[in-house]
């Protein structure tokens, strides 16, 4: 049985809503998904970027992120056909395993929560595809990297794209 490899954020739970909800809350502004194109908050933000980055060290914070739109539906679909990991590069931010780890067991609890990797350098994990936002995970993967647009890499090109899960489903099951 194959294996794909499916990074968490920005690729099933939906980090950019929350992240922008507390930044705009806070510093009263009105920054939206469209102002991320081709950037990330902290690059907009650069003379708040330590601000920026300490929302992450809420421990707390990835715990209410909302799904992304058919992760779930087409996840449990290709769990028939493939084995299938969440990894997430949680040793990055070491304050939000235990969120996470909720996270996953209450949104996609059909999964084994064995197959839940915490990791950093994501060419550890042996795996045929990897679905993931960020190309730097790319670099050093041996299997076949599949780009989950994002608002940061919409620019990136030189790699197979899928904007939604919808295409995810097409792309492995036809």
């Amino acid at each position: 049985m194959q294996r794909i490899a499916i990074d968490m954020d920005e690729v099933v739970a939906d980090f950019n809503l929350k992240h922008l909800r507390v930044f705009n809350l806070d510093y009263k502004e009105n920054l939206t998904i469209e102002d991320l194109m081709g950037t990330r908050l902290r690059e907009l933000r650069p003379h708040l970027k330590n601000e920026i980055r300490a929302y992450l060290d809420d421990p707390a914070f990835f715990r209410d992120l909302e799904v992304v739109k058919d992760s779930q539906q087409v996840i449990q679909a290709l769990s028939e056909r493939y084995e299938i990991f969440i990894t997430t590069a949680a040793m990055e931010v070491p304050s939000s395993f235990t969120a996470k780890y909720e996270w996953l067991k209450e949104h996609f609890g059909f999964l084994n929560e064995m197959n839940f990797v915490f990791c950093g350098d994501k060419s550890i994990i042996r795996a045929d595809y990897l679905i993931d936002d960020n190309v730097r995970q790319f670099k050093r993967f041996a299997g076949q990297g599949i780009l989950f647009t994002s608002p940061h890499n919409i620019n990136e090109t030189g790699y197979v794209r899928v904007n939604n899960w919808l295409e995810v489903r097409d792309y492995f099951l036809g």
